[in-house]
């Protein structure tokens, strides 16, 4: 990538404790120590970056976050440099929503996430993985991000919404401006929710003559709790919602897996000899490396595990550190594929807790089973380098493999 579509630059970070950012370099590319550091200092910690910002380093403190819509609001859910005013046309509830209003938004978006309609959707996602394979199975090294693992999600949320599949380029650019170019540039940010809300309102019109199956109708036709139909912006919203979070999470949760599994031959083996483990391995990767960080803001102050919290602040409300506390989870540093206890906190907690997380399974489990049956030996390709993203959500950018046995 050009230096265009990289974000700004933030002085280097020299003390985590006092001063940590998410999005500095060493953040980015290995967390986890970091993370062992500052819990081992306090359960919570604060920055005067993005204006000031807390960040729970605990499973505990993120969980009370969490569950108290009282003190922390969910209408800006990314930690950024600046905080513009809060209108409804940047809104996605129901991410964007308190309550009352998060309840009903919520609940029109269950039904198409089931388990059932997702059992349904899963011959479409084998179909998927199966074609990009096609297209580098004959190759000796592959980047796996660019081939792979990005467009797995990008192509079934499309098939979801009934919005063309060979759109998905235009789907990640908007996600890169949204979740990482936006965090250090209003004006790629607001640039890309123009650029999405334009898009859907042009499926939306041309929808209101020729009515579909697919989701985007399904919003259209929603009522709200008194009966009415949801407003535009509203329908709006939750389609930018539905087409980023669907995307990136998930995306960043496979590559996640694959690297892992690139170099560590002795689960890649296992799963491959026992693939009714894979579901529990899932779960585990996703607690190991959690995609999703998602942020609140403070409006009355009160305290978290005992330590104040002051309206004017934003929280990092990081579940990927809360899923490496070993208070919360033996060995949370190791990755254990066949964990049998795993309360992990990768699809978030409290009311907000992930719509998508059925699809998100699904995904992963599928990515990884037609990948396995079929690429059972590869490994890092050690000329290349792997990269990840910045800030929101984390997940591999660039994940160069060699495929085959190693001669």
């Amino acid at each position: 990538m050009s230096d265009v579509n990289q974000p700004a630059a933030h002085p280097p970070v020299t003390d985590w404790l006092h001063d940590f950012d998410h999005t500095d370099p060493q953040w980015t590319d290995d967390p986890f120590p970091i993370w062992d550091e500052l819990r081992a200092a306090s359960p919570v910690v604060h920055t005067k970056r993005f204006l000031g910002c807390y960040l729970p380093t605990t499973y505990e403190a993120v969980r009370e976050i969490a569950n108290d819509t009282e003190h922390f609001s969910s209408r800006r859910i990314i930690v950024r440099d600046v905080r513009p005013e809060i209108n409804s046309k940047n809104a996605a509830p129901p991410i964007t929503s308190d309550p009352p209003a998060h309840k009903p938004a919520k609940q029109l978006l269950l039904p198409p996430f089931t388990p059932d309609a997702m059992k349904k959707l899963e011959p479409r996602v084998r179909a998927i993985c199966n074609e990009l394979i096609d297209d580098f199975i004959a190759e000796k090294s592959v980047d796996a991000a660019a081939r792979y693992t990005k467009h797995i999600p990008v192509r079934a949320i499309a098939h979801m919404l009934g919005i063309p599949e060979s759109d998905s380029e235009l789907f990640i650019n908007w996600i890169h401006m949204i979740l990482e170019l936006g965090i250090k540039d209003e004006s790629k940010l607001l640039q890309a929710i123009k650029e999405m809300s334009a898009y859907f309102s042009g499926h939306i019109e041309a929808r209101k003559n020729k009515p579909t199956g697919d989701l985007i109708s399904y919003l259209m036709n929603a009522r709200d709790k008194d009966g009415n139909p949801l407003e535009d912006t509203h329908v709006l919203g939750s389609l930018r919602l539905l087409l980023i979070a669907g995307i990136d999470t998930t995306w960043s949760a496979i590559g996640s897996s694959l690297w892992h599994l690139a170099k560590t031959p002795a689960d890649r083996e296992r799963l491959i000899a026992e693939p009714g483990l894979i579901p529990t391995a899932v779960e585990e990767l996703l607690r190991a490396y959690s995609p999703v960080t998602m942020a609140r803001e403070v409006v009355k102050e009160t305290t978290i595990s005992g330590c104040p919290v002051k309206p004017g602040n934003m929280v990092l409300l990081s579940f990927p550190a809360a899923n490496r506390d070993p208070k919360m989870f033996p060995d949370a540093d190791k990755v254990v594929i066949d964990r049998r206890e795993n309360r992990h906190a990768a699809f978030g907690l409290g009311i907000h807790r992930c719509v998508g997380s059925n699809l998100a399974r699904m995904e992963m489990q599928v990515a990884l089973e037609e990948w396995l049956k079929r690429i059972p030996d590869f490994r890092l390709d050690p000329a290349g380098t792997v990269t990840w993203s910045q800030g929101t959500v984390r997940g591999p950018r660039q994940l160069p493999f060699l495929l085959g046995k190693a001669m």
